[in-house]
């Protein structure tokens, strides 16, 4: 492994070539090699080196476009019109303004997370110095950084390894955006290859993220027994002073626990967090408090219980000052990124702080030393909390029914909603004293505020939908397994063979944002009919949450019923956004570590392996970021469909495979040497789906595989029939399509899917030993 370099300062020397004085001698990475394994063809892959594998997916998975904008504003030539078949002034086309924006969002995602990296490595390395050691799981985790390992060819050993494979990372991002800019690259094919660039990269920086929080801040290492957290604002004593963190960044908030546990507050003091800081704080500390996911921000501010609110980076509204001047609240910005305008007070006496945030005298402060920021927190929010008394923004029922009184029944409340909430039904009948309309809406809300903006009458309509279900809020009392981080090396071995057989139906991974069709019910209700049918289901980021916040007839959460290891019929909470690298580092270690595959810089085996044998399907029901863009990518260059929620059209393009087109699902036999049809499996790269019963019907779709065994295919089609039966109503009529021979068939359904199968004119196919690798080197050598 490369280590930082040194330097040689020399006073005087002599010799016999020449005499120097005050000479510096810089010398770069000294490197030691203390890995045994060869080193794969593609290290450290630039934009084109794994073109090759990304076409033959594409070639398979073609972009389907969704413009959500017919013009490109890029430019001071525009606007262009890109309709029919009509160029801009650049020459670029529909397709190719399509893609550009996807590689745009990407990017964009991918260098949050890197950025995040960045920051979070050099904060530990600060803290604990570059030669501290990486631990993910101790003795139970050899394989401690499956992507950087595969992607960079690289085993880091300490924080300060970590740099050489940021510094890669940061030079793939600036390419990726160089290729955004007006009159670079032209084809949409070529976009879409780096946009899965960008995914990959995104999950290298991710997989560094949560190494280095990991091993620095004792996080739980690869552990399935994880301890249950709070989760919810009626787990919050709001008799207690409050602080409410948001954001991704956990040092923050680490700093807030230190000072709290030096000062044996920690039971004094309620640490309340939204988004993945709060998951990550919990991994830190299990006395800390999930509040909810992202749209839980506006709901809990206005509802007056924060004290005291800290915010770091990503996924925070623009609006927050705003919202806690509302309710009295100082804020303390804690990130370059986000400043809110806020004065530095970095520099400045902690006690000179407290008092101006105390007295109101500023709103609030920009620290960016998170020890000055866990001293300035905690002994603000003790005497902001004496003052405030809980100021609520919230109207009593008595104001709920005079502002709805005011409601002209102009509808662009409803228009502006996201999912086309009946808002204003809800306030006609609030304006009666009904308040049950506007009591339903809450679960369905995502807490966005737009009804708000497009109010021409200005009711704070966010806030009654709030306000009229205080009942339920009170009684958001949930729990949470706290992020685990990677997977055990032993359960990979134990899971491996299942997997890559089909005996184990697959491995569901719900991540992503809270930007929900209906409500994060229906992500827990997934989680656990999933769990129930013996996948493997993980979570992370917002869905993690989401998963834990309803409780079945009997009082249990999801988190309670099924255990936290990776085994059929486990809910493994990884933790936060940056740990979904673990999730797709699983399924990773599957090939290296089960099948035994060489790992170290070779992409496109790997994948090529992950693709055809390993049943893992992602789903992003509620996702809204460009991050969110940035994972989904990053499962799509190892093979790994994903489904996402009907707003996730909005990222403008699927890509969709044609279970029409045979000549598409050739693979090469490896036993035989010939090509043969493998099948539509998986037949979707990227699915938008817009009910709750499409996606899970479309899960157990896509965890087909062409390597699946005649028992692990009837598995797979019994759920796949199961679903499509109770939730659609009827036998798929593709069946026909995934029945390779008659011992698929589910013994149970055995009699009506071979009248099914009759009536298609089905015939029996060989199972294949499947790779696509043959397939991309001879489309090279043609080309």
């Amino acid at each position: 492994m490369a280590k930082k370099g040194l330097t040689l300062k020399i006073g005087e020397l002599h010799s016999d070539i020449a005499s120097l004085r005050n000479v510096n001698i810089s010398i770069g990475a000294v490197t030691g090699e203390r890995w045994g394994e060869p080193m794969g063809p593609t290290p450290f892959p630039s934009l084109t080196t794994l073109r090759s594998w990304d076409h033959i997916l594409l070639d398979r998975y073609k972009p389907f476009y969704l413009p959500f904008c017919d013009l490109c504003c890029l430019c001071t030539f525009g606007k262009c019109d890109l309709t029919g078949n009509k160029r801009g002034a650049c020459g670029i086309d529909m397709a190719a303004q399509q893609s550009r924006i996807v590689l745009l969002a990407s990017s964009i995602g991918a260098a949050t997370h890197i950025a995040h990296a960045r920051d979070l490595v050099g904060h530990v390395i600060g803290e604990f110095g570059r030669s501290h050691p990486i631990d993910v799981g101790g003795n139970a985790i050899e394989v401690e950084a499956p992507h950087t390992r595969l992607v960079c060819g690289i085993k880091p050993e300490t924080l300060g390894d970590l740099e050489e494979i940021l510094e890669y990372c940061e030079n793939q991002v600036t390419q990726l955006l160089a290729v955004t800019h007006t009159g670079q690259e032209g084809s949409c094919l070529d976009f879409e290859s780096k946009v899965l660039h960008a995914g990959m990269i995104d999950h290298v920086g991710m997989e560094i993220a949560d190494i280095a929080q990991i091993s620095a801040y004792a996080m739980p290492k690869a552990d399935p027994e994880s301890p249950l957290v709070d989760l919810g604002m009626g787990t919050v004593d709001i008799r207690k002073p409050v602080i409410l963190v948001i954001g991704h960044a956990v040092p923050p908030a680490a700093g807030i626990i230190d000072y709290m546990r030096d000062n044996d507050l920690e039971s004094k003091i309620e640490l309340t967090g939204i988004c993945c800081t709060a998951l990550d704080m919990t991994r830190y500390s299990s006395q800390a408090k999930i509040i909810g996911p992202i749209s839980w921000q506006l709901r809990y501010i206005r509802s007056g219980v924060p004290d005291l609110i800290v915010i770091d980076e990503q996924c925070i509204r623009c609006d927050t000052l705003v919202e806690a001047a509302k309710i009295q609240a100082p804020v303390i910005a804690t990130s370059e990124k986000n400043c809110c305008s806020l004065p530095d007070r970095t520099a400045d006496p902690a006690e000179e702080i407290v008092s101006d945030l105390v007295s109101g005298r500023i709103p609030g402060a920009l620290i960016l030393d998170t020890q000055k920021v866990g001293e300035v927190a905690v002994r603000t929010v003790s005497e902001v909390a004496k003052k405030r008394r809980k100021f609520k923004n919230l109207p009593s029922v008595d104001e709920i029914v005079r502002m709805a009184k005011k409601c002209t029944q102009c509808a662009q409340c409803r228009r502006a909603c996201p999912n086309d909430l009946p808002i204003l039904y809800a306030v006609k009948a609030a304006a009666s004293g009904n308040l049950r309309g506007l009591d339903e809406i809450y679960d369905d809300c995502v807490g966005c505020g737009r009804c708000e903006s497009a109010c021409t009458q200005k009711i704070p309509l966010h806030s009654i939908i709030v306000a009229a279900a205080d009942r339920m809020t009170k009684e958001e009392s949930y729990c949470i397994r706290s992020g685990r981080g990677a997977i055990q090396d032993v359960e990979i071995r134990k899971v491996g063979g299942p997997i890559v057989l089909g005996e184990i139906p697959g491995v569901v991974a719900f991540v992503g944002c809270a930007n929900y069709p209906k409500g994060s019910r229906e992500v827990a209700e997934m989680c656990m009919e999933f769990a129930k049918r013996r996948y493997i289901v993980c979570t992370s980021g917002c869905a993690a949450m989401s998963a834990g916040m309803y409780r079945d007839e009997n009082g249990k959460t999801a988190y309670e019923l099924y255990p936290g290891s990776f085994e059929a019929g486990g809910i493994v909470n990884v933790g936060s956004c940056v740990s979904n690298a673990h999730i797709s580092g699983a399924a990773i270690k599957i090939a290296s570590i089960f099948a035994r595959r060489p790992l170290r810089g070779n992409y496109e085996e790997i994948a090529d392996y992950v693709h055809n044998r390993v049943g893992a399907v992602g789903v992003a029901w509620g996702a809204m970021s460009q991050k969110a863009a940035a994972i989904a990518s990053g499962f799509w260059r190892l093979g790994i469909p994903v489904v996402v929620g009907p707003h996730g059209s909005k990222y403008r393009r699927m890509l969709l495979g044609r279970s029409d087109r045979t000549e598409d699902w050739y693979v090469h036999d490896a036993r035989t040497g010939e090509d043969v049809y493998g099948g539509p499996v998986p037949e979707h790269l990227f699915f938008a789906a817009e009910t709750k019963e499409e996606a899970m019907v479309m899960v157990a779709k896509l965890a087909m595989r062409p390597n699946d065994t005649t028992k692990g295919r009837a598995i797979k089609l019994s759920n796949y029939i199961d679903l499509h039966r109770r939730l659609i109503g009827n036998m798929p009529p593709d069946i026909s399509l995934f029945v390779r021979k008659t011992a698929d068939i589910p013994v149970t359904m055995k009699d009506e899917v071979e009248r099914h199968l009759a009536d298609a004119g089905w015939t029996e196919k060989e199972i294949p030993d499947p790779t696509l690798l043959e397939r991309m080197i001879r489309k090279s050598k043609e080309a």
